[in-house]
């Protein structure tokens, strides 16, 4: 029996290819019955995936960035449907996490072959709005807001690194009153992040080596501060060193709730979700995800 993809496009994907073209010449090789629709507006993607999941697709794949990855995955929480995912954005932060090939043509002949597998991930959540990657809140958060998509085209990765020079000028200290599961905790910090994924968008980067996107938990760090040593701290976390206490608090939870003196940002995988205070919760193993095999 042959598969059935239904692949999400975005049409404003950073990659300039031609999609259907390479799409076709791995698909129908392999028998599989496929078609596309495009994404105009955000919510778009939601949509389709769940029209397609309803409509009796095996895999709903999304070619696009991380945005348009998650905005499929929501329309795909709750059903059966794996998720499929074609790289063409400008980080595809949760196709490096996932061990998936990096080129639009590998990865849709990952799609096509009986040797791919299923793997249940975990989802964040806030009220309606969900995540794969992360959420920020603060100066992290700022930053990414600052990274417009021009900035993206223009200058590709390099564009978060201007934001964030830009970010710091314009960010402060604050004081943040977190529940985590029942534990209530209050320090000071720049910025506040709450992985899911662990990957930072290149491979064996990580601020938390040990984490995983389907643990059950979510990782939370709150940065101290945006100085030289803080940096360095991070860098050697990366290298499989402790961070340094003094610079960064790194925990796990469940669910987690986040309030600071003044309102601040908060940003779930590259969306703007208004300002704390806010919730959030996992649900384990809520997507399943078509990745490589094992052998």
């Amino acid at each position: 029996m042959s598969k059935r993809i239904h692949v999400v496009t975005n049409p404003a994907a950073g990659q300039p290819e031609p999609v259907l073209s390479i799409l076709n010449s791995a698909f129908r090789p392999a028998g599989v019955e496929w078609d596309v629709s495009i994404t105009h507006e955000f919510g778009d993607a939601t949509r389709q995936a769940r029209q397609a999941a309803e409509g009796g697709a095996d895999i709903v794949a999304a070619y696009g960035g991380d945005g348009t990855v998650m905005e499929v995955a929501n329309g795909l929480v709750g059903t059966e449907v794996a998720l499929g995912i074609l790289p063409g954005g400008t980080g595809n932060v949760l196709s490096i996490e996932l061990d998936i090939p990096q080129t639009l043509e590998e990865a849709a002949r990952l799609l096509a072959s009986p040797d791919a597998e299923v793997r249940k991930v975990d989802v964040g959540q806030s009220g309606e709005r969900s995540f794969l990657l992360r959420a920020y809140v603060g100066f992290d958060a700022q930053r990414i807001q600052l990274t417009t998509r021009e900035m993206r085209d223009r200058y590709g990765k390099l564009a978060y690194l201007i934001a964030a020079l830009k970010a710091i000028s314009e960010s402060e200290a604050m004081n943040y009153r977190l529940t985590l599961d029942d534990e209530d905790v209050e320090c000071e910090g720049f910025t506040c992040i709450v992985q899911n994924a662990a990957n930072m968008g290149v491979p064996g980067l990580s601020l938390v080596p040990n984490g995983s996107i389907s643990d059950g938990l979510l990782d939370v760090i709150v940065i101290h501060g945006l100085d030289p040593l803080s940096v360095a701290s991070a860098l050697g976390n990366i290298a499989d060193t402790p961070l340094d206490p003094d610079r960064f608090h790194h925990w796990q939870a469940r669910e987690i709730s986040i309030a600071t003196d003044s309102p601040q940002p908060v940003i779930g995988d590259g969306e703007a979700w208004g300002e704390t205070p806010i919730a959030m919760k996992v649900r384990p193993g809520a997507v399943r995800v078509i990745g490589p095999g094992t052998t």
